[in-house]
């Protein structure tokens, strides 16, 4: 099995500020030893409707502008500064990647050619977004099936096939929730999708939005190969994802803990393995043998 690669998301929990997101990074990389960072892109103008882009924020205590499309905008990285955001996951070690939400973002983060673009569970029947990428971008494709029926994942599965672009795709078992009860993680997804696509794409993950990490490395036991979770420096900070997510010393236990736990999903390559001699000989030495 290969070992599983850890994202944590940043999203939109930099706050819209640059010197958050290097920090973050910088944690990310060198603290929680994650494996890739991960923001978002969206082109607010292109997503919303003039009504939803002037109607309040639904949640006023979240809220970082006097209207939801200001909110969004308060928060949301133009593409030089995802350049910049680039060349600081470079600096510290780590990789960069992004979910984008839209055509136009797509093409914009394309052009930083980075190893793999998200495609969040919202945005995964977006027919010309995933188009775009299958045509213009040559990196790994994620996607997550959160809020996707099963007549859903295989229409997006087979698309990705007649595009000749399945075996870059890694699809992700997800549900979409904030935070999501145990009981509806489902973690058992993983294990259906294995046994229905594993041999027709390239990998399956396991992206999570419940609490504590105890899930994680049984996702990974069940065979996730990536494992996702939202990422904060504090989860009491203003903002829709941070109490769902984890802070620095939970990604860091989360990350060794999921690796551990590859570690451990070997058989024995021998009846007596080479630590078990010493103990066998010094404790069965006087056992009758059959």
């Amino acid at each position: 099995m290969k070992e599983p690669k850890i994202i944590a998301e940043i999203g939109c929990n930099h706050k819209g500020d640059m010197n958050i997101a290097r920090e973050m990074i910088m944690t990310a990389a060198t603290y929680c030893k994650a494996d890739v960072v991960k923001f978002q892109k969206r082109n607010n103008t292109e997503l919303l409707t003039p009504e939803e882009y002037s109607a309040p924020h639904p949640n006023p205590a979240n809220a970082y502008g006097e209207t939801y499309g200001a909110h969004r905008e308060f928060l949301e990285f133009d593409l030089e500064q995802h350049r910049q955001l680039q060349a600081w996951c470079e600096e510290f070690g780590i990789e960069y990647s992004t979910s984008v939400w839209d055509v136009t973002s797509a093409k914009e983060i394309a052009s930083l050619k980075p190893k793999l673009i998200k495609i969040p569970s919202a945005c995964n029947l977006n027919k010309g977004l995933l188009e775009y990428l299958c045509d213009n971008y040559e990196g790994e494709i994620h996607l997550s099936f959160g809020m996707t029926t099963k007549a859903e994942e295989e229409e997006i599965v087979s698309f990705f096939e007649s595009k000749e672009r399945n075996k870059d795709l890694v699809i992700y078992s997800c549900t979409s929730g904030y935070p999501v009860p145990f009981e509806d993680i489902c973690l058992l997804e993983i294990s259906r999708l294995k046994e229905l696509y594993s041999d027709r794409v390239k990998a399956i993950g396991f992206s999570g939005h419940h609490l504590g990490i105890a899930v994680d490395s049984a996702a990974v036991a069940l065979g996730a190969e990536w494992v996702e979770r939202h990422f904060t420096l504090d989860r009491t900070w203003k903002g829709t994802d941070h109490a769902a997510s984890l802070e620095p010393e939970g990604v860091r236990k989360l990350a060794r803990d999921c690796k551990a736990v590859c570690k451990a999903l070997q058989y024995k390559k021998e009846d007596i393995l080479e630590i078990e001699s010493v103990q066998r000989n010094k404790l069965k030495k006087n056992q009758v043998k059959w």
